[in-house]
């Protein structure tokens, strides 16, 4: 084989590869040996078919076997000795002249072919063990608990009837029959009867509720609301609308004692080891919460110590990723460019910076990650894919399978439990002060950093 670069452009790689006829037509030779051994063909006893014929039967055949599997090896062949890395899978070109294939083919002439691609830039890694950085904290007090528990108790209340008369009020259930309109013209969805309310649940367009507050039950009304504009339903999106309700029923909610016999109720010893379990489940979520905060301000200082250039096909792929996701949501939601306050080529540029810093983290998060000799154990792969298939309850098999019998879909598995481990593994090198905060605040910086993109 002899190889030749042609082009050295940046991170583009191109090479033509000479594979001499011989080396193929030796190892033609030698799938044909092994095929005579096995074929049975009529006339011929099982292994004792001759080589010619079988060569005569299949010769192109394993030829073009042979010259798929000399394109594969060669092509890696050729970017490994040279210690270059492919940013994606090479291109490959071969001879367009049917003629000078069919003579490689034959064994007339050399098989030469161009191997071309974007390769993994070179960096140095940079020193990570004194970055500073602050794990932001939130501490579970009775308040927090005492939220919880009663949001627990709030599913399940019971409600009894107000005294004749008396207004409704938020939180209260009204049993209510309405028929909207637009324009005077009714549309399809817009009517329903008998139909329960809890007030201040927003399970109505916004502003319905709020109209029914300090009604009494018989009370006849109109509410005037009107539909959002990211509303699901496109013809109703953004217009007027009246609905002429009565309110047949109110019902107030009842205070839920909690004691001891609400917490069996809940499948708990005691009140105690209800509240003990609430607490343990907002440990783990503020330990969530502070975790992304610490991962995404790893991430905002590595972006800060890298620049290079990069794979334009990588940048390419993850940037229509985005925006596809994007621009479909916008147009679930009904919603322009001008609604979220900017234009279609200012999005672009921001989401093309979104794009360029997450292929330049992940490759930095890869390469420290070889460097440093991190892998993914088949157990925390096996804990990945029941996460994952937890997400899709009645489709658990399903998706089990998918991903049991799809090496790329584990692939995606396995990326973020490398990139996590790494991050990990800066976190615990760094310099890290430790900050008490309350929850609302870190909510607000989660929120904050995770508004777009990592």
């Amino acid at each position: 084989m002899t190889v030749t670069e042609t082009v050295n452009a940046g991170l583009m790689r191109e090479f033509k590869v000479v594979v001499n006829a011989a080396e193929l037509a030796k190892e033609a030779d030698v799938r044909l040996k092994d095929l005579a051994g096995k074929a049975q063909i009529k006339g011929f006893r099982a292994g004792k078919v001759p080589v010619d014929h079988v060569k005569r039967l299949y010769g192109k055949s394993v030829m073009a076997e042979v010259m798929q599997k000399s394109v594969e090896d060669k092509s890696r062949e050729v970017f490994a000795e040279r210690n270059l890395k492919p940013a994606y899978q090479p291109e490959v070109k071969l001879p367009e002249d049917s003629g000078e294939m069919n003579e490689v083919m034959e064994g007339k002439r050399d098989f030469s072919f161009s191997v071309s691609g974007e390769v993994i830039p070179q960096f140095d890694i940079q020193a990570y063990d004194g970055i500073a950085l602050t794990r932001h904290t939130v501490e579970v007090d009775a308040a927090h608990i005492d939220e919880a528990v009663k949001r627990l108790s709030s599913q399940s209340r019971t409600y009894a009837p107000r005294s004749e008369g008396e207004a409704a009020q938020k939180d209260d259930r009204v049993n209510i029959d309405y028929k909207g309109t637009i324009g005077g013209v009714a549309f399809d969805g817009g009517t329903g009867e008998g139909i329960p309310l809890e007030l201040g649940s927003g399970q109505f367009i916004p502003g319905f509720e709020d109209q029914l507050i300090g009604a009494k039950a018989g009370d006849t009304l109109t509410v005037r609301v009107a539909f959002p504009k990211e509303y699901a339903v496109a013809d109703l999106a953004g217009k007027d609308a009246e609905f002429a309700t009565k309110v047949n029923s109110i019902e107030a909610p009842q205070e839920v004692e909690l004691t001891d016999a609400f917490a069996k109720t809940m499948g708990f010893e005691n009140l105690e080891a209800l509240r003990d379990m609430v607490k343990s489940g907002l440990s783990r979520e503020f330990v969530r919460m502070s975790d992304m905060k610490l991962k995404r301000d790893v991430l905002d200082a590595l972006d800060k110590q890298y620049k290079f250039e990069l794979p334009t096909k990588l940048v390419e792929a993850e940037f229509n990723g985005i925006w596809s996701a994007l621009t479909n949501e916008m147009t679930r939601a009904n919603r322009s460019f001008a609604d979220e306050e900017t234009t279609e080529d200012k999005a672009r540029s921001e989401y093309q910076a979104i794009a360029e810093r997450r292929v330049r983290l992940g490759l930095v998060l890869g390469t420290m990650g070889e460097k440093e000799g991190i892998q993914i154990t088949e157990q925390e792969l096996q804990q990945a894919l029941i996460a994952r298939v937890r997400q899709f309850p009645g489709r658990e098999k399903q998706v089990y399978d998918h991903y049991r019998t799809n090496p790329q879909a584990l692939v995606e598995l396995r990326g973020p439990i490398f990139e996590q481990k790494v991050v990990d593994l800066i976190a615990n090198k760094a310099i890290v002060t430790n900050a008490t905060i309350t929850r609302e605040e870190l909510q607000k910086m989660v929120e904050e950093d995770y508004d777009g993109a990592e």
